[in-house]
C-alpha cells in the first residue's frame, strides 16, 4: 500500500495504523528510532472540540490542514514540543499525536537527550519524552515524514497491529473529553498512563 495513501483518511482510522510504526530521527545530527505504541487522533474543523483545528486554520495549526503524511509540530504549556502525524487532504484538517514508543536504535542517544527518565520505558512515555527523545522542535513543523532524506522518518508496519486498547484522550477536558481516540498496544511498558484533564481553577474574585 502506498503510505501516503494510507495516511490520508479520518485521524481515528490512520491512528489505529501508525501503532507499531517507526519513527526515526536525525535531528540534532544523531539517529534515534522508536516503535510507536501509544497515539492519539484529533479531528478536523467543528468535528473536534479537543483539536487545535476546531475554530479553524490559524498560523499555529497551519501543518494540521494537510497534506497528509506530514509533520504537525506544537509547543505547549510553554517548554514542550509535541510531535504529530497529519492525516487527510490538503485543506481539510486532521492529525494523529504521537503518545509514546520504545527506543530502539540510538539508545545512548535519547538517554543523554532524556537524562531525568529513571527507566528505559520511561524514555519515550508520553508526547514530550517522544518528542525529545527524537530532538522535535518547531523547525521540523510541517515538513514531510515520508521523505527519504528529511531529519525525521515515518515508516508504517507491514502488519496492522491486532492488539489495540481503545480508551477517551489523556488529559482532553470539556466537550471533547469522552472522545475514545486514544489507541496504544496492550501490554506495552512504554505506554503512558492515563490521566483525566485537569479541571481549569479561575482566580479568585477580589473584593471592595
Amino acid at each position: 500500500m502506498d503510505p501516503r495513501r494510507a495516511l490520508a483518511g479520518h485521524a481515528p482510522d490512520v491512528a489505529v495504523l501508525l501503532l507499531g510504526a517507526t519513527v526515526t530521527s536525525t535531528a540534532g545530527g544523531e539517529r534515534v528510532a522508536l516503535r510507536l505504541t501509544e497515539v492519539e487522533a484529533y479531528g478536523g474543523v467543528g468535528e473536534d472540540p479537543g483539536s487545535h483545528a476546531h475554530r479553524g486554520r490559524t498560523t499555529r495549526n497551519a501543518a494540521m490542514f494537510g497534506p497528509p503524511g506530514h509533520a504537525y509540530v506544537y509547543f505547549t504549556y510553554g517548554m514542550h514540543w509535541c510531535l504529530n502525524v497529519v492525516t487527510e487532504d490538503a485543506g481539510q484538517a486532521g492529525a494523529v499525536l504521537l503518545r509514546a514508543g520504545e527506543v530502539v536504535a540510538g539508545l545512548d542517544v535519547a538517554r543523554d537527550r532524556r537524562p531525568a527518565a529513571a527507566r528505559d520505558r520511561d524514555l519515550a512515555r508520553g508526547p514530550a519524552r517522544l518528542a525529545a527523545a527524537l530532538a522535535v522542535t518547531g523547525v521540523l513543523d510541517g515538513i514531510d515524514l515520508l521523505a527519504t532524506d528529511g531529519p525525521l522518518a515515518l515508516s508504517l508496519p507491514t502488519v496492522p497491529a491486532s492488539d489495540v486498547v481503545v480508551t477517551a484522550r489523556t488529559g482532553v477536558g470539556g466537550a471533547g473529553a469522552s472522545t475514545s481516540w486514544r489507541f496504544h498496544l496492550d501490554g506495552e511498558p512504554t505506554v503512558s498512563p492515563y490521566r483525566p484533564a485537569r479541571p481549569r481553577r479561575l482566580p479568585a474574585s477580589g473584593s471592595g
